[in-house]
Order: structure tokens, then C-alpha cells, then sequence
């Protein structure tokens, strides 16, 4: 898989390339390996682009997950990549709302702050309140 299609793929999905992908691909061409990175996005997608769920669904589902592992950052990655996808505020306040079945008060109020800054980067949410 070239390096653009590897690009257009996540912009397709999350609408721009996480600085993790870029080190990634810089790391195994330094260390002439590149061939990981071909196993690892041939992976993603056949896991993410081929996948029966639709692609809100999958944001979804990945943030969820991401929070209930504790990490934020990806997590903060598929809340963009749900909003691209069509996700509503209110979808991602349910996601927000079932963390809190999972991982209790603590991951509830972890999800809100990532979903709220998100909504706030999109530009549907001023700083005191929904537009």
C-alpha cells in the first residue's frame, strides 16, 4: 500500500493524518522496515474499510472502547472521526453515558470533556453552551 493511499484513507475516515501515523511511517523507513507498516494498514483495512459496520458505528464503537482502555488521545481521534462520519452530539452523549456503566463516574465525566472539546473544535458548541 503506497503512502497515499495509506493518507487518503485516514482523511477519508478521520479527515486528516494523526501525527502518529506520520511517525510511524518515518520510523520504519529509517529502520528499513517499511514492510510492517504495509501489514499494519493492510490489517486496518481489512478491519476498519471492510468492515460490515458503517462507519459512524465503528467511531462509535471505537471511542468507547478507547475510553474503557484509557486512552485518550485515540479516543479523541474517533470522536473527530464519528463526527465526520455523521455522528450527532447526542449519539456521543450516549457513548458518554454508557462509559459511565463501564468505567463509573470517573470515565463519564472523561468522555464528556473529550466529546465537549470535540463539539467545541467543530464549532457546535460555544464556550457557554450548544449553539
Amino acid at each position: 500500500m503506497s503512502a497515499t493511499e495509506i493518507e487518503k484513507r485516514y482523511r477519508d475516515l478521520l479527515g486528516f493524518i494523526p501525527d502518529n501515523v506520520r511517525k510511524r511511517s518515518a520510523l520504519a523507513k529509517l529502520a528499513d522496515h517499511e514492510a510492517s507498516i504495509d501489514a499494519v494498514e493492510s490489517l486496518r483495512a481489512s478491519l476498519i474499510h471492510d468492515n460490515p459496520l458503517d462507519r459512524k458505528t465503528q467511531q462509535l464503537v471505537h471511542f468507547a472502547m478507547l475510553l474503557a482502555l484509557g486512552h485518550t488521545q485515540a479516543a479523541q481521534l474517533h470522536v473527530r472521526g464519528a463526527l465526520k462520519a455523521g455522528a450527532e452530539p447526542r449519539e456521543l452523549y450516549g457513548v458518554c453515558e454508557t462509559a459511565a456503566i463501564v468505567g463509573g463516574m470517573p470515565v463519564f465525566s472523561h468522555a464528556v470533556e473529550i466529546v465537549y472539546d470535540a463539539l467545541r473544535e467543530a464549532g457546535l458548541i460555544k464556550e457557554d453552551g450548544l449553539e
